[in-house]
Parts: structure tokens; C-alpha cells; sequence
């Protein structure tokens, strides 16, 4: 039986956690937290207390992350409801409102954190790459991941890549192959060594990309019948060049030095793709807050 979409998931973005996993996700981060046994809270907040907030943008950007959010206030009370007002994938003003919770206050209280710190983070991210995606509009390049990811989160990093408009490069090192310098050094420099042997060792049809350095290795490259070719750390003169040899035969990514300052330039030299690793390893989390807006209930 295939698990309904968690609230807040944009069905077309394919959240990748099932309902159990998000769960467990929710709950280990609860647990650290030890938002159970929330001192605080426990001590100031009478039992019988309800109330309403919202989860507010004190910035603009791309959500991302809200099935998450959901979960945490949702297992701290089964009485919680939630209303999602800015689904994941989509860009909410400063000021807008994300989504609102209703029930026991020591239950909102107490998942705040967790619940924001997923949404900021993911947010971020989302937000990041809507900002590449839009800098180079207009062009035929398209803006990729990478693997530097948070580890154990890259499946939830990279979903929200694809909320903010981007691509995901491959999702492991099962799922692609990928030559690079250091796997060259293995085998003397040799290019077509080194394709001839992961078609011979890979999956029949598995995709075989090369890192070059420059236009003699993308020429390799291109010989030996590499299915994409990554343009490394090459200036834009060489990145020209090595469109024009290449002339549209296989799909040529830059990557390396990619900044939201460069990126638009790099399009139009007419590579296919760009991969930003700062997309992951280096985002700013959005600005969000939780607001109170209405409370019940009597001190005791």
C-alpha cells in the first residue's frame, strides 16, 4: 500500500521519505532535543494551556522541508493541527505566512525548534539554487547538485534542490560513474582505459561522465565515448573552446569555482549543465520564526 503524501509535500517534487521514515527522522531529532521532557515548558506552561502560531518568512525564499515540520509538532500531541499555507517548492514573501498550528501549547512549545531547524535548513537550500536556476535564465544550462551533502540528509538535500528548481546530479556512487583525476592516476592518465573499464565493470547502459582538465583530455574523452563530459575548474576561454570541439555530441557540465557572481557567464559559454557543490555544503539557513497568535487556557 503506497503511503499518502505527508502534509506540506508537493507531490511532483517526490518528497523521498516515506511516512515511517519521516517518522523515525522527526523522532530521533525530538529525541536529541529532548523536547519530551522540555524543563521549561513543563514548568511554566500550564497543562490545560491551547493556542495558535504560525510559522512566518522573515525573509523571502523557496520552502522546503514542511512534512517535517508537521511531524514534529504532530508527535508531540495527536491534538495538533496543522494547516500548511506555503507548500514545499514554493517562494513566500518576508512576512508571509508558511503554515499555522493549533493545540496544546506545550506541544508547539516543545517541537518548535526541531520543527523549524528542518524547515530553515531545507529552505535554504531551496532557496540557493532558485537563485542560480535564475541567474542563468534564459540560457540552455541547467544547474545541478553535487554530492557534498550533509551526511545521512543528501536524500532530503536534494529534494530540496529540485523545490527550488534545480537538478540532481547522481544520488550515489552506485548510481553513476564518474572518472576523476585521482581514479586516472590509478591508470597513468589513461582516458580510454578508464571508460573501456567501467563500461566493462558498470551496469549495461550506466552513465559514464569524465573530469577534464583540459581541451586534450576532453578530446579523450569525447573519443572514448564518454556519455558526459565535466569541464573542471576551466576558465571561460576554455570552456569556449571545448564547447566548440565537443559541438553538441555529448553534454558538457562545468564545474569547480561556480559562484552566483560567475554563474551566468559560465552559461553562456553553452555548456548543458553547471554543479554548484555550495547548493549543500555552504547554505545559509532561510530566516523563519514561529509566532504566537492566540492562546486559551488559565494559570494554574
Amino acid at each position: 500500500m503506497t503511503a499518502a503524501p505527508a502534509a506540506g509535500a508537493n507531490v511532483s517534487l517526490g518528497f523521498p521519505l516515506s511516512a515511517a521514515t519521516t517518522r523515525a527522522l522527526v523522532r530521533a531529532a525530538l529525541d536529541e532535543d529532548r523536547a519530551f521532557a522540555d524543563i521549561t515548558t513543563l514548568a511554566t506552561v500550564p497543562a490545560d494551556a491551547h493556542g495558535r502560531a504560525a510559522i512566518v518568512a522573515r525573509s523571502a525564499g523557496v520552502i522546503a522541508g514542511l512534512p517535517l515540520a508537521i511531524a514534529a509538532f504532530e508527535m508531540l500531541s495527536s491534538d495538533i493541527q496543522a494547516r500548511v499555507v506555503s507548500r514545499d517548492g514554493e517562494r513566500v514573501d518576508a512576512g508571509g505566512v508558511v503554515a499555522d498550528v493549533a493545540g496544546p501549547w506545550r506541544a508547539v512549545l516543545s517541537a518548535e525548534r526541531v520543527a523549524l531547524n528542518f524547515v530553515q535548513r531545507l529552505s535554504g537550500v531551496a532557496t540557493l539554487t532558485a537563485r542560480y536556476v535564475e541567474a542563468v535564465r534564459g540560457t540552455a544550462a541547467r544547474i545541478y547538485d553535487t554530492r557534498k551533502t550533509t551526511p545521512t540528509f543528501r536524500a532530503l538535500e536534494k529534494y530540496a534542490v529540485r523545490c527550488g528548481g534545480g537538478v540532481n546530479h547522481r544520488a550515489d556512487l552506485s548510481d553513476a560513474v564518474l572518472i576523476k583525476d585521482n581514479h586516472l592516476a590509478a591508470l597513468g592518465g589513461d582516458i580510454a582505459l578508464a571508460v573501456r573499464r567501467a563500461r566493462d565493470a558498470g551496469r549495461p547502459g550506466i552513465c559514464v561522465e569524465v573530469e577534464c582538465d583540459d581541451v586534450a583530455q576532453v578530446e579523450a574523452a569525447l573519443a572514448a565515448g564518454a556519455n558526459v563530459i565535466l569541464l573542471d575548474n576551466m576558465s571561460l576561454d576554455t570552456m569556449l573552446a571545448c564547447v566548440a570541439r565537443v559541438a553538441g555530441r555529448v553534454p558538457l557540465e562545468a564545474s569547480g569555482g561556480v559562484t552566483l557572481d560567475r554563474v551566468r557567464a559560465i552559461a553562456e559559454t553553452g555548456v548543458d549543465r553547471i554543479s554548484v557543490g555550495g547548493l549543500t555544503h555552504s547554505t545559509p539557513a532561510l530566516d523563519l520564526g514561529l509566532d504566537y497568535l492566540a492562546a486559551s487556557g488559565n494559570p494554574k
